[in-house]
């Protein structure tokens, strides 16, 4: 049964639904509105404990990013990178996302976890546990003091970039195929960035920087390095997925990939056509399996940022991820590490017991 196993899930974009939809919270959230991928009575039907709930600023319309979705449709594709946005734009919307988030704690639905040690007994309780990640540091300034103020409202995990440029580094483009050398990497301030996180016990999230940024990270980073929400570039050529000298730095660091749902990430063709089979997320999970080991894949859905093969759906649908799963000839003891267990032994490595 999923509930035995229970998923923590190492990305969603629901925060940017609440954004969106001003006065519709208990309806969203606690009630559920059948849109979108996440919500509370969905989490609980899917088996869900908890994940990263990400902070992500979106960009102001582009006329070149308007045609994204259909370029996807027809590989190959260099999709442009939005503008930069800046940090007077960025900070508010990153604090009324997060006083959304902690909306969320308040019904006593959902608790923002600060520790490992908060996070296993959140989950004990029956309570949803959250961690509070940013996609992209543009709510963050050069002098860093923002990341303190931040980290003081509950964050513990960051991502320097989405994939549009920041002052702190370099993101992938949707480009297929590609490989994720697109540019350069950390600037000087992405450096000191990734410094104070270390000294914070803020996990630095890899997914969307460049090969460069990755090798940077790796170069300055004491902890295990992680990409919630990414897929096996030799499975799928895309940008955004991690080469086989990605996936081995990550191995060596004792670090972990969270395998992400999107149709685009996991079709070896690179298209965004919904998946109406098991078989490319068994190929990247297999892949991921092999060259990381059983203890270093988690599952990264990017619910509410992307669109996900058609047998999971939304998050009600994860039991049918854990049958087929299941049907592959993974045991429950492996369907539990890659459910939840390799997510708390990561956290725990990372930000101590």
């Amino acid at each position: 049964m999923t509930d035995q196993i229970g998923i923590f899930d190492g990305h969603n974009d629901f925060l940017l639904r609440l954004l969106r939809a001003p006065g519709l919270r208990d309806k969203i959230w606690l009630t559920g509105e059948g849109k979108g991928h996440l919500d509370l009575p969905r989490m609980k039907a899917g088996g869900m404990i908890g994940g990263f709930f990400a902070v992500y600023i979106p960009s102001p319309p582009e006329p070149a990013m308007i045609d994204m979705d259909r370029a996807m449709e027809n590989p190959p594709y260099d999709l442009p990178l939005p503008s930069p946005v800046p940090l007077s734009a960025a900070q508010p919307v990153a604090a009324a996302m997060i006083g959304h988030l902690m909306w969320m704690e308040r019904t006593g639905t959902l608790t923002i976890c600060r520790s490992a040690a908060e996070l296993r007994a959140t989950v004990a309780a029956g309570r949803i546990a959250a961690i509070l990640h940013f996609e992209g540091a543009e709510p963050i300034g050069d002098d860093l003091d923002a990341l303190h103020l931040w980290h003081a409202a509950g964050l513990r995990s960051l991502g320097p970039v989405w994939s549009r440029p920041t002052l702190f580094g370099h993101g992938v483009p949707f480009r297929y195929p590609s490989d994720p050398d697109t540019g350069p990497g950390l600037t000087e301030a992405g450096k000191r960035l990734i410094r104070e996180c270390n000294r914070l016990k803020i996990m630095v999230d890899l997914s969307h920087l460049n090969g460069k940024g990755f090798d940077d990270v790796a170069a300055i980073s004491d902890a295990p390095l992680v990409a919630t929400h990414s897929n096996a570039h030799a499975v799928t050529p895309l940008s955004r997925n991690l080469t086989d000298r990605q996936l081995d730095m990550i191995r060596d660091s004792d670090g972990m990939v969270g395998l992400n749902f999107g149709n685009i990430f996991l079709r070896p063709d690179g298209r965004q056509e919904t998946i109406t089979d098991w078989d490319p997320l068994l190929r990247h999970l297999d892949y991921l399996i092999g060259r990381l080991g059983e203890d270093r894949v988690g599952f990264g859905s990017d619910f509410d940022g992307t669109s996900v093969p058609a047998g999971i759906g939304d998050a009600a649908g994860l039991p049918n991820l854990i049958a087929a799963l299941r049907g592959h000839g993974y045991t429950d003891d492996l369907l539990r590490k890659l459910g939840h267990e390799n997510w708390f032994a990561l956290l725990e490595r990372t930000w101590g017991a």
